[in-house]
């Protein structure tokens, strides 16, 4: 019986109206690059082992086809006892995503804060394997906010803007 109550109206109607809604959809996740060096190997005895880390973070998204958008997120990690580095990694997790229907300003959050956040726990666990299989112990990366860093990159470009209209 619930099938009667929308006889009356047409489906072209209702797919028309579905095809106008904003849409965001995760297409695939892979791996586009990784690296590990470990220049002394783990021959660092444990007790030595207190590293200073250095991490960096970068998120880059390019448009494959209309409304198709891949999203990289590079993940850079250094440790380093005294001068010499123990290990570099750096994995590169991309995804491609479909985002339609979004204005260019959202469209744009949405590249640099959802899609960042739903490839960081691939890369996550891509860094701590890496890390393990080269004989060292385990480290995974701590939470980020995308969110933060979305705005504070922002505030960084207007900011900019601003200063190079001065000049």
């Amino acid at each position: 019986m619930a099938d009667e109550t929308n006889a009356g109206s047409p489906a072209g109607t209702q797919a028309g109206a579905a095809q106008n809604q904003p849409e965001m959809v995760l297409q695939n996740i892979y791996v586009k690059d990784a690296s590990f060096e470990a220049p002394q190997g783990p021959n660092i005895p444990v007790e030595q082992w207190n590293p200073q880390f250095g991490l960096n973070m970068n998120t880059a998204g390019t448009t494959v086809a209309q409304d198709m958008h891949e999203v990289v997120l590079t993940i850079t990690l250094e440790a380093k006892i005294g001068d010499k580095v123990a290990y570099l990694v750096e994995v590169k997790q991309a995804g491609l995503f479909l985002i339609r229907g979004y204005g260019l300003d959202q469209t744009r959050q949405i590249i640099g804060t959802y899609c960042p956040n739903v490839l960081f726990p691939y890369a996550r666990q891509s860094v701590s394997d890496l890390i393990l299989r080269g004989g060292f112990p385990p480290f995974l990366l701590p939470p980020v906010n995308f969110d933060a860093l979305f705005q504070q990159s922002m505030a960084q470009q207007a900011a900019q803007q601003q200063q190079a209209a001065v000049n």
